[in-house]
């Protein structure tokens, strides 16, 4: 067994050392765009000027016989990236069982290692897979003489992941966070369904039956197919200090639907969503920014709770210690969101100087 002073040292000759805590810029989506595509990788710096994470896919949706070209596409992008421009860079490699996944690995962190923000890693099945790619990337760092590590993130797409969480999430320093991948997890679990990411109308739960009378009519209320998941992977994350993410949303058309699946998951302690498409960027940075009307709450409670012990009664209900916890969580992220964007710092001052 190694001991606790270890993890936090490179595990190669020359590699820079670990982080010891993860950043948290604004990451509210990640935007994915298709490295095999040349109008869409000439396209790559704009984007960027939209979103907070920028990815570049090699792995699903790219056909086989183009994935030398996505990771053309990536180190293309790579080479040109201004790291300066505030979006983070990251991209996502082929599953580790595949013929490509090292080719990926080994080009991304030697040859634009030092543009790259995170690596993730899709179907990660266990901590090992994780520790596998952590002494890779650290002995590529050395041989790029990277100063700063790369980060991970795992996709959580099958049973024996999500068994496995808590352990992802600690195996190693490098771990940034997760995302829920619905569609590959639906098919490992064998869920009937077809959708990715959303809910069902087949999973519901209905009245019961008014005076006992099972012919009236009954009002029946479509269910989560996630919840249970995306809470697992939210303790997980937050017991190792890093960061959950809900994924894809395949529907594209049905913004509305898209919309609440990301704000349950806002709710549940997600910081971010996938993105797929350009409609679904302006969901995820609305959804996944505090109301202003709730930041200027949470600031009134805070002021009120003075040196936050004790309880207070505001606008009719208490509050207490607990409270000035969670409303610190939403006026530090509305902070560090509106540092970036200026509409939001626009909405939030203005809420603050109407108290």
């Amino acid at each position: 067994m190694r001991s606790p002073k270890d993890f936090f040292r490179p595990l190669a000759v020359g590699a820079p050392d670990p982080v010891r805590e993860i950043p948290f810029p604004p990451s509210r989506m990640i935007h994915f765009f298709p490295a095999a595509n040349p109008k869409m990788v000439a396209k790559a710096p704009d984007m960027a000027a939209k979103v907070d994470i920028l990815l570049a896919n090699l792995e699903d949706g790219v056909p086989a016989t183009d994935k030398e070209a996505a990771r053309a596409g990536l180190l293309e992008v790579g080479r040109a990236w201004d790291p300066s421009c505030g979006t983070q860079l990251w991209t996502r490699v082929n599953s580790l069982d595949s013929p490509w996944a090292l080719d990926d690995l080994m080009a991304a962190v030697t040859e634009m290692g030092d543009k790259l923000d995170v690596i993730m890693i899709p179907k990660v099945e266990g901590p090992e897979d994780i520790h596998y790619v952590d002494r890779l990337v650290a002995q590529l760092e050395a041989k790029a003489g990277l100063d700063r590590p790369i980060l991970l993130h795992a996709i959580l797409e099958t049973a024996s992941g999500v068994a496995n969480v808590e352990a992802i999430c600690g195996a190693s320093p490098r771990m940034q966070g997760l995302s829920l991948g619905p569609a590959d997890l639906a098919a490992n679990r064998r869920m009937k369904t077809t959708r990715v990411g959303g809910g069902h109308p087949g999973y519901l739960v209905r009245q019961d039956p008014p005076g006992g009378d099972i012919e009236a009519d009954r009002a029946s209320y479509q269910q989560d197919l996630w919840h249970y998941t995306i809470a697992r992977m939210v303790d997980a994350c937050a017991a190792h200090g890093i960061l959950p993410f809900y994924g894809p949303f395949g529907d594209i058309k049905d913004t509305v639907a898209c919309e609440d699946q990301f704000r349950n998951a806002f709710l549940l302690g997600c910081v971010g969503a996938w993105s797929l498409h350009p409609v679904q960027i302006d969901i995820a940075r609305r959804v996944f920014s505090p109301d202003p009307a709730d930041v200027a709450h949470a600031r009134r409670v805070i002021e009120a709770m003075g040196d936050g012990t004790g309880a207070v009664m505001l606008d009719g209900k208490m509050e207490d210690d607990a409270s000035v916890k969670q409303c610190r969580v939403m006026v530090d992220l509305a902070e560090a969101l509106a540092a970036k964007d200026p509409e939001l710092a626009k909405a939030y001052a203005g809420d603050a100087a109407g108290e």
